[in-house]
């Protein structure tokens, strides 16, 4: 039995098969046009030339997109990959491949890989995170996502920077029109921003970072200032659901110090008091979205 998943991003579409064990069979990748038309020709092609490698057909496709489908309309909305917003992507995936599609949250869908065969396999609450351009969050119970009634569970990026210091409050307008966005504050593009503003200088996360294992002093105290604000919404995310393990995706995810540095972050603040849950780079890392999706149908 051979899976899709499709990880339908905002600058690259992914298209990869798994086979009945769950292993990558097949892999491919082309450049997200950035227009919808353009996007939906992209996949028909990319999910073709997959199954014509393979040899099969009508295999199931899950896809992880960013936003989600609302269940009132049955169209796109709260993707940050605005043109798709009201568009009706799932029907219309459904007419250019030819069968039915599963449509999930792409951080929903990278929280699932790392629950079956990944860094929380065997755990039965998983809290997924990625920390990249943006910032984004899935639920896992019981090997299976959690996107509620209204399809929104995981949107974690798109909450509120808790426990704001006067320095923080209306610091920060996120695309979505919104205040202090967990997305405007933890991201990679985040720790970048922090540091221009800390010092008038342009810079990204990967420079911050490697400045601040230089010693410089304002990155390090940029980056520090950003791992307590990780811990701090960890921390309500612990209070809420109480996850066997966190997972971490994303560019920051390969920031090995943040591991050691984020866990009494997120002690300080979690209502308890003992706190052991673990806090762990994925196991799939770029890998895990597009498997996340082929997940998103079972294996019988």
């Amino acid at each position: 039995m051979i899976r899709i998943g499709v990880d339908f991003g905002g600058t690259k579409i992914e298209v990869a098969a798994l086979d009945e064990s769950g292993l990558l069979v097949a892999r491919t990748r082309a450049a997200n046009p950035g227009n919808y038309d353009g996007s939906l020709e992209v996949v028909s092609g990319l999910v073709k030339d997959v199954e014509a490698r393979l040899g099969v057909s009508g295999a199931t496709v899950g896809f992880g997109v960013p936003g989600s489908t609302s269940p009132k309309t049955g169209r796109m909305r709260n993707a940050n990959s605005v043109w798709l917003n009201d568009k009706p992507f799932h029907q219309d995936l459904e007419r250019i491949l030819e069968r039915p599609v599963r449509l999930e949250n792409d951080a929903n869908c990278f929280a699932l890989s790392e629950a079956h065969g990944g860094a929380a396999d065997g755990a039965r609450v998983v809290f997924g995170a990625i920390l990249g351009t943006g910032c984004g969050g899935g639920v896992v119970v019981d090997g299976q996502t959690v996107g509620g009634r209204n399809h929104i569970g995981g949107e974690w990026g798109h909450t509120p920077l808790p426990w704001q210091t006067r320095d923080e409050f209306d610091a920060h307008r996120c695309w979505c029109g919104r205040i202090n966005c967990l997305e405007t504050w933890i991201s990679g593009t985040a720790l970048g921003v922090e540091y221009q503003r800390a010092t008038g200088a342009p810079s990204t996360a990967q420079a911050v970072v490697a400045a601040a294992r230089g010693g410089q002093p304002a990155a390090i105290d940029v980056f520090e200032s950003w791992v307590e604000r990780l811990g701090r919404a960890f921390a309500v995310i612990c209070d809420v659901i109480d996850p066997d393990v966190i997972v971490c995706g994303g560019g920051m995810s390969n920031v090995a110090e943040l591991y050691d540095k984020v866990v009494p972050a997120i002690r300080r603040y979690v209502f308890s008091d003992v706190f052991t849950t673990p806090v762990v780079p994925a196991l799939h890392g770029d890998s895990s979205g597009v498997r996340g999706a082929a997940w998103l149908w079972p294996l019988e």
